[in-house]
């Protein structure tokens, strides 16, 4: 063999366990990613999939990585850098149904109610039948006050799946709204019993009991809720209207705080804290 072969064979062998290495790199970053979440230890795990990527610009599965580091970022409330990261991972993948749920829910969480309704949309032409999504995609139909919409994409859920506490519950916050609160009790009475721990089933009906001026049954189950789950600042913020009109008004003005500090729009703490003084 001559030395020019000999040198190209070396050359062949060197290049084929540097592609190997740079692979076992990139699936060791990706792993590495993952053990950081186990750890909640996010801002690594970040940087653990942006590793991954920089070795490996054009790796098809990158796609999968944007959107798990769009997921990160969104947990670590890095919302515009969510959004890049999804919208990046859309453009190698802008059928991915997942991509575009978890893209449609950040718009939500950023207040971009058009925005998201536009991806819930997109992903309702590619599967009619998705539960989440069409449930998702309803309540934005209720900010609206588009309530036959709702009612809709609501039976639809209920067509797909007809025990589907999505569906039920969508129909029991019609009713709310539209003063027919025996109907609404009705149905979240039925759904409790039936899921006796599904935790937002008991802050839906502790709202139905607050409009209908029962707050000692609103107590009840907002007091459930924060012995069993953990409480959302849309909790508090209840918890504190139910103080309020308890007479409670320095444990109200606590709770209004608290929801602040969880990212509630302030504007409407405002509001509720001079109701406080």
């Amino acid at each position: 063999m001559g030395e020019n072969m000999r040198i190209l064979l070396t050359l062949i062998v060197l290049l084929c366990l540097v592609s190997e290495s740079k692979a076992q790199t990139y699936e060791k970053y990706i792993e590495k990613s993952f053990d950081f979440i186990d750890k909640n230890d996010l801002l690594s795990a970040e940087e653990s999939l942006k590793a991954a990527m920089r070795l490996e610009p054009g790796n098809p599965n990158n796609y999968a990585l944007l959107m798990n580091l769009g997921t990160l970022q969104r947990r670590q409330g890095k919302l515009d850098e969510a959004l890049i990261s999804y919208t990046a991972a859309l453009s190698q993948q802008p059928n991915n149904e997942t991509i575009l749920e978890n893209r449609g829910g950040l718009y939500v969480e950023m207040g971009e109610y058009e925005k998201a309704m536009n991806d819930y949309n997109a992903l309702l032409i590619l599967n009619p039948h998705h539960q989440e999504v069409l449930y998702s995609r309803a309540m934005l139909y209720l900010r609206e006050k588009n309530y036959l919409a709702a009612e809709q994409d609501f039976d639809k859920i209920l067509e797909v799946n007809e025990r589907s506490i999505n569906g039920r519950l969508g129909h029991a916050i019609l009713e709310k709204i539209r003063g027919n609160y025996l109907d609404s009790e009705r149905i979240l009475n039925y759904l409790i019993n039936e899921m006796p721990r599904e935790w937002r089933l008991y802050e839906e009906r502790a709202d139905l009991y607050f409009i209908m001026g029962k707050n000692a049954r609103a107590m009840t189950d907002i007091s459930r809720v924060f012995a069993e789950s953990t409480p959302t600042a849309d909790l508090y913020v209840l918890r504190g209207k139910v103080k309020l009109a308890q007479y409670e008004k320095e444990s109200a003005a606590l709770d209004f705080k608290k929801a602040l500090d969880m990212g509630y729009d302030p504007t409407v703490i405002d509001e509720l804290m001079k109701m406080t003084e």
